[in-house]
């Protein structure tokens, strides 16, 4: 697949303050890419430095191959979107075509796809956040482009509104284009992209593809009082990693795909007889947890 984004050694520092520390990264043409990590940890520095906002300390980074500004083919949220309070939802996305170039017929698209088709005549300041969101990623829509770029687009909405945005943009990745998202959610990261990184003060901790995370793993929670258990967990096929959750249950992962009724049948062969078996599969969050603990 063609790369989309190349990030290669970037850095922004604040006087002695490093917001991002030599980070690279590639985004490849379809992907959903998040971008994880509390707040503070670089992600709209990071954003902000590829969409020319902000000027990197060191490092490179290009799109589509390209370090000429590649805008047009970009659509952009970031930080908090802005619009003119006064003036409706239509007549600031007319603005922004004539901004960009856009022509004026998507602005009927853009807002049905959002849905604010039906409140288009509103003025902005009458809209609530998650409107004033929509309406953000409309006006990133008005010209079509290749890759759409999200910061924190659920900040501050409430659970109703996350769905929606969820869903709207799951349904735009669905289309082909390529999302980069920023978030410190993540459940909303794990719902909504392909690939992620992980950031934390400026340092990339950890890149990889989600389903490998909650879906690569079989694991199991098994339970039992017989002082075999354990022995018998250290024997088993395939086992890649164990950990004691109480004195009786323990999480067992493997390296295969692996059926409850196969590791009951184990236990059973070798006269242990579970009082729990539970099939478990890794989050992110755990990875998370663990990978910044």
């Amino acid at each position: 697949m063609e790369n989309v984004l190349e990030i290669n050694g970037l850095t922004k520092r604040f006087g002695s303050f490093t917001a991002v520390n030599n980070l690279s990264l590639t985004v490849k043409r379809g992907q959903v890419y998040g971008i994880l990590g509390p707040n503070g940890s670089g992600k709209t520095t990071t954003l902000g430095m590829v969409l020319d906002v902000i000027n990197p300390s060191e490092g490179s980074y290009k799109w589509f191959g390209s370090e000429e500004n590649q805008r047009h083919r970009i659509g952009a949220i970031l930080e908090h979107p802005i619009f003119y309070p006064d003036l409706s939802g239509q007549r600031n996305l007319e603005i922004s075509a004539a901004i960009k170039n856009a022509p004026k017929e998507n602005i009927e698209k853009v807002l049905k796809r959002v849905e604010l088709w039906e409140r288009r005549k509103n003025s902005f300041k009458s809209f609530s956040l998650g409107m004033k969101q929509r309406l953000a990623i409309a006006a990133a829509l008005l010209s079509d482009p290749e890759v759409l770029v999200l910061d924190e687009p659920t900040n501050g909405l409430d659970p109703q509104g996350i769905n929606a945005m969820r869903e709207l943009i799951n349904s735009i990745a669905a289309e082909g284009k390529t999302i980069i998202i920023s978030s410190h959610l993540l459940d909303e990261i794990q719902k909504m992209c392909s690939h992620f990184i992980i950031l934390k003060n400026g340092t990339l901790l950890k890149e990889g593809i989600i389903n490998d995370i909650t879906g690569g793993k079989k694991s199991f929670i098994v339970g039992s009082t017989n002082p075999a258990l354990e022995q018998l967990i250290d024997a088993m096929p395939h086992l890649t990693d164990k950990k004691q959750l109480k004195p009786t249950e323990w999480l067992i992962a493997f390296d295969t795909e692996i059926q409850g009724d196969k590791v009951n049948e184990y236990f059973v062969s070798n006269e242990v007889y579970l009082s729990q078996i539970q099939e478990h599969r890794t989050s992110l969050e755990e990875e998370f947890l663990q990978i910044t603990k």
